[in-house]
């Protein structure tokens, strides 16, 4: 049966449209605008946590010798440089007293005039103690006045008065000279206990001033991380908490360590938590004093509860949640989450139930009721 040519026409043109459209929709369904959105799921697990705390910290020295003059002086000689280990009562320099030795003799002069003054007073009030006892035996016998034997008594009280004043000014002078020998034998720079020297502030030939430092050395058994905790996460953080300490210098390798003690004071301008951490071991070789450290923190292990990927939170309308997956579909479910660990487990305290179906990433943002489907990975894009 042969139709017209106009309805062939027709019909030749449907067959060539309804394909056409039927391809169309498919794209528009699978690849266009309408096509479910690419997602990577997870299902809500119930488990234990350890949460930890990471932090940026300073390497410090508890205990550090400063050994310098205690009054002005030269440097003579410095038996030690930078890296050396001394030992406790070890001799690591020597200072020139300037004019000390000359200072010592003239003091040694004055103290032996107080020595002399000191005699001529104890010989003064011996004599006016016998001139009184003598006026006073005559004014028994009524042979002198009573105002003589008066006179002598009087002269007995200004001796007894001299020789006081003598004696405390021999004890003064002895006094002087005890302060300036001891000056004299802290010429000698001596190690207080076992330690490496850190720093030479000085050269030999230099002039110092009291109280300037010369030396430096550190325990090495005393150092400690002074580590920043971010305030929000640091509940739980006490003493002895186990800790790992990776130091710049050695990347890749960590070193254990735990909490020594939590500072009473916080940072207030940073909202961050101080910490002393130490090794549990000494280093064997020593960090530089003021390497920054990346330390780890290890916090008791929470009770189980629904946990959930990092990556899966969302904000929506100011509300934090995840995408669930119901019915082939995204639905926004608010949570209420708690704790997280630095796997980037996160628990959920309301708002999931264990094996839900949750969306870890999508290709694109998502929206209510936007189809999804689930793949096993994300397609790269060129960058």
């Amino acid at each position: 049966m042969k139709f017209p040519l106009p309805r062939r026409r027709t019909l030749a043109l449907f067959a060539v449209l309804v394909p056409l459209a039927v391809l169309l929709g498919y794209v528009a369904l699978r690849s266009g605008p309408l096509a479910p959105v690419n997602v990577t799921e997870a299902r809500v697990q119930a488990r234990a946590i350890e949460p930890a705390l990471f932090g940026i910290g300073t390497v410090q020295a508890r205990h550090t010798q400063n050994l310098g003059a205690t009054l002005p002086a030269r440097v003579r000689s410095l038996s030690v440089d930078v890296g050396d280990a001394v030992r406790a009562g070890q001799v690591l320099g020597e200072l020139d007293p300037v004019d000390l030795d000359e200072r010592l003799r003239a003091q040694d002069a004055v103290r032996a005039r107080a020595q002399a003054s000191l005699r001529e007073a104890q010989a003064r009030q011996a004599f006016a103690a016998e001139q009184a006892r003598r006026y006073a035996d005559l004014l028994a016998a009524r042979s002198t006045s009573e105002e003589a034997a008066r006179a002598k008594q009087q002269e007995l009280a200004s001796a007894d008065a001299q020789l006081t004043a003598a004696r405390e000014e021999v004890r003064r002078m002895d006094a002087e000279l005890a302060a300036l020998r001891a000056q004299r034998s802290h010429w000698r720079l001596v190690a207080a206990s076992d330690g490496v020297v850190t720093a030479r502030e000085v050269e030999p030939g230099s002039t110092v001033v009291a109280g300037q430092t010369v030396l430096e050395i550190v325990d090495p058994r005393s150092l400690w991380i002074n580590v920043r905790l971010d305030q929000v996460h640091a509940a739980g953080l006490t003493r002895d908490l186990p800790a790992r300490v990776a130091l710049r210098s050695s990347a890749g390798r960590e070193l254990a360590a735990h909490v020594l003690r939590v500072e009473p004071k916080a940072d207030a301008i940073t909202e961050e938590m101080l910490a002393k951490v130490v090794f549990n071991q000494a280093p064997v070789a020593l960090p530089p004093l003021g390497e920054l450290a990346e330390v780890t923190i290890h916090l008791p292990p929470l009770p189980s509860t629904p946990v959930v990927p990092n990556a899966a939170l969302q904000r929506q309308d100011g509300r934090t949640g995840v995408w669930k997956i119901v019915d082939g579909r995204a639905r926004f479910a608010p949570v209420r989450i708690g704790d997280a660990d630095l796997e980037g487990h996160v628990q959920v305290l309301d708002g999931l139930s264990e094996g839900d179906r949750i969306i870890v990433y999508s290709e694109k943002a998502l929206a209510r009721n936007a189809r999804v489907h689930v793949v096993a990975e994300l397609a790269r894009t060129a960058s």
